[in-house]
């Protein structure tokens, strides 16, 4: 397996972020991930740390399909692909209507036409090819007006695309499509959920489930579950309450798929009332453990071989700490426990790794 974390921006403070990465690609990180809701974008920051890198992959894990042409995103990418020497990958997926309507001024639907189509053209682009397509998002070149079939003027190269897909259809469609799968809201006991669509997609286009890069994962944190488990409950008490509206949230979907939906409907009842605390009480103390990588050594190495068992190849984590070197230890104790379980998947039957 191999393991991701953010770009560790915090605060504005770019010089400790470019020492955040730098060390992340000292303890042999695979990815550094950034990402978009409406705050700094999420090319920037990754555009900016790329400079300062020059092994870990650098990945935007999502940027919002809807905020700008596919061309643009194609654009975009061959950039950061020719400057990081083919570290880049481009992560999407479609948000929401409460920011891609209140924010941008986008209509959101259809939002399952719109990211698949612009998937199709960011390949076209990309690869070379004339654009010329016709969808029912995006028409190019315009019917009736003065435009024409472009290729781009860059030179071409490979794009790794990754969705942040949650729905079954959309799940399929990164199983048909993509080169990987971010997923968010997610369990891994429960991981046939999401998996089984994504197999059904790839195998029905021809294609592998292993050719797809399964990203999941959650916090990782060392300690006594009884004191690690309370201070999460809020924050997944927001997902469920206040990502979206009461009528439309995806993570609260993806939570009832997995078999949680009657605590996400009484969960969304409180939080609507505004008893957060009450809501965020109703979070059980399995839900907090299934959802991230909590304990002793032996226990967060018992999550990762879960989250193995279960088809995730690369786990996304974020290393609980007040400080960076917090952060750090963290991250490096969690390195040590994700090459051990490594070693033990490598080892020959029978055989004891590290014997």
């Amino acid at each position: 397996m191999k393991v991701g974390v953010g770009l560790g921006v915090q605060n504005e403070d770019w010089a400790a972020a470019e020492t955040w990465v730098q060390e992340v690609e000292r303890l042999g990180v695979d990815s550094v991930w950034g990402g978009e809701a409406w705050g700094f974008d999420a090319f920037t920051p990754v555009a900016y740390l790329a400079g300062k890198t020059s092994k870990v992959r650098l990945g935007v894990g999502i940027a919002q399909v809807g905020t700008r042409t596919p061309a643009s995103f194609a654009m975009t990418a061959l950039a950061l692909q020719s400057m990081t020497n083919d570290r880049f990958i481009l992560g999407l997926g479609t948000s929401g209507p409460q920011v891609i309507e209140g924010w941008h001024g986008v209509p959101f639907n259809p939002p399952y036409t719109r990211l698949r189509e612009t998937i199709e053209i960011i390949r076209l682009a990309t690869s070379g090819e004339r654009v010329a397509y016709e969808g029912k998002v995006y028409q190019l070149p315009i019917p009736g007006g003065e435009g024409r079939a472009l290729r781009v003027a860059a030179p071409t190269r490979e794009v790794p695309i990754y969705l942040a897909t949650l729905g079954p259809r959309s799940l399929r469609m990164t199983g048909e499509l993509a080169d990987g799968w971010i997923a968010s809201s997610f369990m891994a006991e429960h991981a046939a959920v999401f998996i089984d669509e994504i197999r059904a997609g790839a195998e029905a286009a021809g294609r592998s489930l292993d050719e797809i890069d399964r990203v999941a994962g959650g916090v990782v944190q060392f300690g006594d579950l009884e004191e690690l488990i309370p201070p999460r409950k809020p924050g997944f008490a927001f997902e469920m309450g206040a990502m979206g509206s009461p009528g439309h949230n995806f993570y609260r979907e993806a939570y009832s798929r997995q078999g949680y939906g009657e605590l996400t409907e009484a969960v969304l009842k409180l939080w609507l009332e505004r008893k957060r605390e009450e809501a965020a009480a109703l979070i059980p103390d399995d839900f907090v453990i299934k959802a991230n990588l909590l304990g002793s050594d032996a226990e967060v190495a018992d999550r990762i071989r879960a989250y193995r068992d279960n088809g995730i190849t690369t786990l996304r984590i974020a290393p609980a700490g007040e400080t960076m070197q917090e952060r750090l230890d963290t991250l490096g104790r969690f390195m040590d426990l994700v090459g051990a379980v490594n070693a033990e998947a490598a080892a020959p039957a029978g055989s004891t790794a590290g014997a």
